[in-house]
């Protein structure tokens, strides 16, 4: 059963221009450890990182709660060994959802300068 939905889209130029200014400030407060090594692995890392960013937002909103409650860095975004992404909660995110009865998000995310777009959906 579906219990929200959210979608993303974001300019990857925004996402470059605020790691430009504050690299490892912005590194550190949306990403996780995992997640950092991804992105740098990247040859083109400001995708990566606007896909992960509107994946964390569009989390965020099929579990209801938007950014307030639950902050970006709660959302963390991995890659499965076959490259499908998925979601794994902390902190105030992972209550929220407990607390909404969402056992389980999917997400997809896509690139194609100059956007980037993430889909959830919570069960």
């Amino acid at each position: 059963m579906i219990k929200g939905t959210g979608v993303d889209l974001i300019s990857i130029r925004r996402i470059e221009q605020v790691y430009r200014r504050h690299p490892r400030r912005f590194l550190r407060k949306i990403f996780t450890t995992r997640e950092r090594g991804f992105i740098i692995k990247k040859s083109y890392p400001a995708a990566a990182m606007a896909a992960r960013f509107a994946a964390k937002e569009a989390v965020l909103k099929a579990i209801g709660c938007g950014i307030g409650p639950a902050g970006l860095g709660e959302v963390e975004v991995l890659s499965s060994p076959g490259g499908q992404p998925r979601v794994k909660l902390h902190g105030r995110a992972a209550l929220e959802a407990r607390r909404r009865g969402i056992s389980r998000i999917e997400i997809s995310l896509t690139h194609d300068p100059p956007f980037a777009c993430a889909i959830a959906i919570a069960h």
